[in-house]
């Protein structure tokens, strides 16, 4: 599958030591994280008793916060240093989660069961670089999802990006109790792919450390998510923006 073939892996794993860093407080975060889906949940009648993937979990920041609301919650990402991360953060909280190694391409070899609601937050599919990589993730996903259950995700607002195509995010100056952080990302276009380097940069006690970690990502649209899921069998796609959902990134939800 390309996810491993175009670097996400390579991406994830040296940053997984890192990855807490790009956030103003990541405990803040993995609350604020919880916090917008449980709503979408709450609004959907989804009860605290559903079983919970989230196909692309990271350090853990989602997962640890639906855990830490009562939610059943298993994980699985294509890095393994990252996975090892999320599991070291859910034994520090006493939090009972089920991670596994797993590209969302191909969720059957890895679990046997389904679950009612299968999460991909924070911008997770658009590293699959060609529609058909898209199409075998969307497939792959509901054929894991139970009957009447949904598939949650967030992207960048891309139909937007896409006009300017900019060429860094703007730069956030973190206060840390020995100086600041600064986090930022340098973006290069080719078309709708392009390559991103993300900086974190620490500026304690007169020592500055950079930690610098690159990747590739497509700008996927919110019509070409939509018909993807519409073509794996997905059904009542629809988008919560942020106004609405109170996340930094537009949301969609599909029914199986």
């Amino acid at each position: 599958m390309l996810i491993v073939e175009n670097g996400t892996r390579e991406f994830y794993d040296p940053m997984a030591e890192f990855y807490h860093l790009i956030f103003m407080d990541w405990e803040k975060s993995i609350d604020y994280h919880a916090s917008v889906i449980d709503d979408i949940f709450k609004n959907r009648g989804k009860p605290k008793t559903v079983s919970i993937l989230d196909c692309a979990c990271g350090i853990g920041t989602q997962a640890l916060g639906l855990a830490q609301l009562g939610y059943n919650v298993s994980g699985s990402d294509i890095s393994e240093s990252e996975i090892t991360r999320a599991k070291l953060e859910a034994a520090k909280r006493d939090l009972n989660i089920d991670f596994r190694i797993a590209d969302f391409c191909a969720l059957d070899s890895c679990f046997e069961n389904c679950f009612d609601v299968i999460i991909a937050m924070d911008n997770a599919l658009p590293h699959l670089l060609y529609s058909e990589d898209l199409k075998s993730a969307c497939k792959s996903i509901y054929a894991q999802t139970t009957n009447s259950g949904v598939f949650i995700a967030s992207i960048r607002n891309y139909d937007e990006l896409l006009i300017s195509k900019p060429s860094s995010t703007s730069p956030s100056v973190i206060p840390t109790p020995a100086g600041k952080r600064i986090v930022f990302q340098l973006w290069q276009w080719q078309e709708d792919i392009y390559d991103l380097t993300q900086y974190i940069i620490e500026d304690e006690n007169g020592k500055i450390e950079t930690h610098k970690f690159d990747g590739t990502y497509r700008a996927l649209t919110r019509k070409e998510l939509t018909a993807a899921l519409l073509t794996a069998g997905f059904h009542d796609v629809n988008w919560i923006f942020p106004q609405e959902s109170r996340f930094y990134q537009p949301i969609v939800v599909a029914k199986k």
